[in-house]
């Protein structure tokens, strides 16, 4: 039985999706459905923490609609891992981000890694996920670029030659046995790279998008067997009495009735 999985690129625009499809969907096995999607009525960007929360806003309901599409997992494509940890409170299929797919995989690749992120701020909201996740003592710094996401899109190759060289120092610096690129966009870059021929590093650089897509369909494929089941006890819990259930859908309500003026205002310039 094919699995399907949906990338959503959390982003309101379609400028991200041929990059992702084109370096991810190759490396997606035989039996997997991987579409590449995107958002509707919010942001365009998120290197901020304001938008970003609308942004995540419109992923819930993404996610949602995901599952009752008939999708096994559902990947929310950015590295800050946007709306992943209230995404399993609203949904039982596998919700993947890519750093925490990256840390969760990074035993099979070396014992500590460095972190090459886009940016000075993007870069501090990595560090406390490190912390979040637990992997203080295996992350041994973290290195920036100094590009953003809309405009990398842009030159790719120029962002992969980045890569290269930071990548190096980083390794140098730190003493780190591999790197995780934290960014997808950043890692969409350099696989691409990869894919026309350029040189490997001597050194494991982890892509989050090959990752999170390795993750979710190892999720999915347990989902799909009926060996998937998400705890409700505690963290992920979910609304038991009437009252919190009526929230839960008076707010999905209230967003999906928003969608129009949404859309609209983030289409106008």
């Amino acid at each position: 039985m094919p699995r399907r999985i949906n990338f959503i690129n959390p982003f309101g625009t379609t400028a991200y999706d041929n990059l992702i499809r084109e370096t991810l969907s190759h490396y997606a096995m035989n039996d997997t459905m991987l579409d590449i999607t995107h958002l509707e009525g919010c942001p365009a960007d998120m290197d901020y923490f304001y938008p970003k929360h609308m942004v995540e806003a419109s992923l819930f309901d993404a996610v949602m609609k995901s599952e009752e599409e008939g999708y096994d997992a559902v990947i929310s494509g950015c590295c800050y891992d946007p709306g992943v940890m209230v995404s399993r409170e609203l949904v039982s299929i596998p919700v993947v981000g890519p750093f925490e797919a990256s840390l969760s995989m990074l035993s099979y690749y070396g014992r500590t890694a460095v972190i090459v992120a886009d940016h000075v701020k993007a870069g501090s909201q990595m560090k406390d996920n490190v912390k979040l996740y637990g992997a203080s003592e295996r992350i041994l710094g973290l290195d920036v670029i100094d590009w953003y996401v809309k405009d990398m899109v842009l030159d790719t190759s120029a962002v992969a030659r980045d890569v290269v060289e930071q990548t190096a120092k980083s390794i140098e610096r730190t003493g780190a046995e591999a790197v995780i690129l934290n960014c997808t966009i950043i890692a969409a870059s350099y696989q691409k790279y990869l894919m026309n021929g350029g040189e490997p590093a001597p050194f494991p650089i982890l892509n989050p998008n090959l990752m999170a897509l390795s993750m979710a369909e190892s999720l999915a494929n347990l989902y799909q067997k009926g060996n998937y089941q998400i705890s409700r006890l505690g963290y992920y819990g979910q609304p038991k009495d009437s009252h919190f259930q009526s929230v839960t859908k008076q707010t999905r309500r209230a967003w999906q009735n928003a969608q129009g003026n949404l859309t609209a205002s983030y289409a106008a310039k």
